[in-house]
């Protein structure tokens, strides 16, 4: 099953993470299919950069966001746009 999911990129002490579209079985930081954002949360507010498309195209194949790429996108209004 693909899930839509953080990967930690970034320094020690300094993470970033990119929203991936990866298979569930595969590592957190292991291989992926698409990335569809960015998200910073070191910056005040923390900086969320997501294609509302490509999210929507892979929740239309069968991908489930993980809890905190749910609550994300809960937050920017974009499962809101997939229920209507």
């Amino acid at each position: 099953m693909l899930r839509i999911r953080l990967k930690r990129v970034g320094a020690k002490k300094k993470p970033v993470y990119r929203i991936v579209v990866a298979d569930s079985r595969a590592p957190r930081d292991g291989a992926f299919v698409d990335q569809v954002g960015l998200y910073n949360p070191l910056t005040d507010p923390p900086t969320i950069d997501i294609d509302e498309e490509k999210v929507i195209k892979w929740i239309g194949n069968g991908a489930k966001p993980s809890e905190p790429v749910e609550h994300m996108l809960k937050n920017m209004g974009t499962l809101d746009k997939l229920k209507a």
